[in-house]
């Protein structure tokens, strides 16, 4: 794999061209999605934000379509490093595409979850928020862990109990993880597969509104 993935940049869908100095919530897509997939939540999500939606820096195996954060076959499969990898080319994408706006939140899902915690992780300071959808936190350690334990971020984390998808193992780490690095928000929803619900969606819309409250407020 590459050690310097570029997010094209011309690829990201924005709910508004006219955003400066809005709070701004980047959309992270899962494995064999593209920018398109989570941009239909946009409704779903609460006013007043700019809305971007980047599409992943690489392409799956044929002939998986869409886009993906890091591979997730192979004996390298969801490796730690891969993931970091991913999160370091969207925190350039970052510098250059968010520099106005006053408080930055991500919401990511799968893939893209696993990546919006891995960027949150490497620069804590940037981010007001993270909803992480149907994903998990990266096993391992990096330099700013112990920060983040004294910043509690907040964070949502919600999942299935039908997901099928995310390793047990993974979901496990993540269930220890998560509480003692961050302002945990979390739920598990009942029968709910490797997706997202209405009912998922409206938790989330509150999440981001006491976000949005404390950004209105500074």
């Amino acid at each position: 794999m590459s050690e310097n993935l570029t997010i094209d940049d011309t690829a990201t869908r924005w709910s508004s061209p006219d955003r400066g100095g809005m709070p701004l919530l980047v959309l992270l897509h899962g494995y064999g999605a593209d920018e398109h997939d989570l941009f239909g939540l946009v409704p779903y999500l609460p006013e007043g934000i700019a809305v971007a939606s980047v599409a992943a820096p690489l392409a799956p195996p044929w002939p998986m379509p869409g886009r993906s954060w890091y591979p997730i076959e192979g004996l390298d499969g969801r490796s730690s490093a891969a993931v970091t990898l991913a999160a370091e080319s969207f925190l350039r994408w970052l510098d250059t595409a968010a520099t106005e706006a006053p408080s930055i939140a991500l919401l990511g899902f799968s893939q893209g979850a696993a990546v919006s915690l891995q960027a949150l992780r490497l620069a804590p300071e940037r981010f007001g928020a993270v909803v992480a959808l149907s994903g998990y936190a990266s096993p391992g350690e990096l330099p700013n862990d112990e920060a983040l334990q004294e910043l509690r971020p907040p964070v949502f984390w919600g999942r299935g109990t039908h997901d099928d998808v995310i390793p047990p193992a993974l979901i496990d780490h993540t269930a220890q993880w998560l509480p003692t690095h961050s302002e945990l928000s979390g739920r598990v929803y009942t029968g709910l597969t490797h997706s997202i619900s209405e009912e998922e969606l409206t938790d989330v819309h509150r999440f981001l509104t006491k976000w949005l409250d404390g950004v209105d407020a500074s």
